[in-house]
């Protein structure tokens, strides 16, 4: 996964609460593991007024006009504002993946469900809590403009909208760290190559019949 300095982008609103990941990426659709394709079929149910079926053209698909996200201001938005308990049902890793190619880059919300909020970082999603009041603020903000910008800054821990003063959040350190520097657990372990390799080689040198030597 590529790092997250920091996103900057249209931000649009899912009023909802408890949206789980079925609703993200309905099971039908979890048929690979190559983490492309799902973006077209991401909020399925709510997004289409017609039923999904995996390898149709969503292109030919007909809009649900109701549905938040359809809003033509909210198009090409990286920002998503949304209520609590956000990504809770099964721990599909493939929710992520279908906001990430819709184009989310960082999700704020009320709270989270655990493992959804890992599976976020595992792939590069900025996942952040705010309180209730803050996120019905700036709910406001984003409804009330046609175009509303926001600039996330996950180095220095601010949410900058553009009106307004900056709102500063918490995160989890480690999760911090693996968004800022990229690339996924494997990678990270790889850095360790050098000091690996030498650790082995001393266990090797000291209980060979480990090795079978």
């Amino acid at each position: 996964m590529e790092s997250s300095v920091s996103v900057t982008g249209q931000a649009a609103v899912l009023d909802r609460s408890n949206v789980d990941t079925d609703a993200i990426l309905p099971k039908q659709f979890m048929k690979s593991v190559k983490r492309t394709g799902f973006g077209q079929f991401a909020f399925d149910e709510w997004r289409y007024l017609d039923a999904g079926i995996l390898g149709m053209d969503c292109s030919k698909r007909q809009l649900n006009p109701d549905f938040e996200l359809n809003q033509r201001k909210y198009q090409n938005a990286s920002i998503l504002f949304t209520r609590e308990n956000f990504g809770c049902g099964s721990s599909r890793e493939h929710a992520p993946w279908a906001l990430s190619e819709l184009g989310f880059r960082a999700i704020i919300a009320i709270s989270f469900a655990d493992i959804f909020e890992r599976n976020c970082i595992k792939n590069g999603i900025i996942p952040i809590t705010l309180s209730a009041s803050e996120v019905d603020r700036l709910m406001f903000l984003v409804r009330t403009s046609e175009r509303f910008i926001v600039v996330v800054d996950l180095a220095e821990g601010l949410i900058c909208p553009q009106k307004g003063e900056a709102i500063s959040f918490d995160m989890n350190e480690s999760a911090r760290k693996k968004l800022l520097r990229g690339g996924d657990e494997i990678e990270y372990t790889l850095g360790f190559y050098d000091e690996i390799k030498e650790f082995e080689e001393r266990r090797r040198q000291r209980l060979p019949w480990l090795s079978g030597q």
